[in-house]
């Protein structure tokens, strides 16, 4: 029986998962990306989980959770907000069709996949809102509007303001004054 190109993806990445800890490992485009996690990356995604479980108990975020997109790509939002039933079947991989919200904390390794290719794979599956914390820009890019080429909608909130959301299942608010900000490691986005 010949193995599948997707099946050598998994196997190395669990290889990969093994042999570096402290990694965050997922498969975008058919490549295998691995990122390594610093300290204000753990604790944006901290702050922001707190914001976001304001909006009720029938919702849960998950973190670093395989969401299946297609066979070259197999995303691990830093946070998505799903609904709790979903959550609590504890599975190791979701269809995407189950996210409200995508969030993403930029490492600098991986600056182009959050702006410009998961723009893309976010607003392809149709997720609502998609955000990007940037904490070496000190900024939240909003993104809304799905469509098939990324987002039409955009904005860009400087750390210190606050990232308001209307979603559909209700109203959160962000602030992002407490954020960390690395002032030593600069990023541009790619394309933006």
């Amino acid at each position: 029986m010949p193995i599948s190109e997707t099946d050598r993806l998994h196997s190395q990445l669990s290889r990969l998962e093994d042999q570096f800890p402290g990694f965050r490992t997922e498969i975008v485009g058919g490549t295998i990306m691995m990122s390594p996690v610093r300290p204000f990356h753990g604790e944006t995604i901290f702050l922001i989980q707190t914001a976001l479980r304001k909006l009720g108990t029938e919702w849960a975020c998950i973190s670093d959770v395989t969401f299946v997109f297609s066979d070259a790509d197999e995303l691990c939002p830093d946070i998505a907000l799903v609904p709790r039933a979903e959550a609590d079947r504890n599975l190791s991989a979701y269809p995407p069709d189950l996210i409200e919200l995508a969030v993403e904390v930029v490492p600098p390794s991986s600056v182009r996949h959050d702006y410009v290719v998961k723009d893309r794979l976010y607003a392809q599956r149709g997720i609502a809102r998609y955000l990007i914390f940037d904490p070496y820009r000190a900024e939240c890019t909003t993104l809304w509007h799905p469509g098939p080429d990324g987002y039409r909608g955009r904005d860009v909130i400087p750390y210190g303001k606050p990232v308001e959301l209307a979603l559909e299942i209700g109203e959160v608010r962000i602030e992002t004054d407490e954020l960390p900000v690395d002032r030593e490691t600069r990023t541009q986005p790619p394309g933006v």
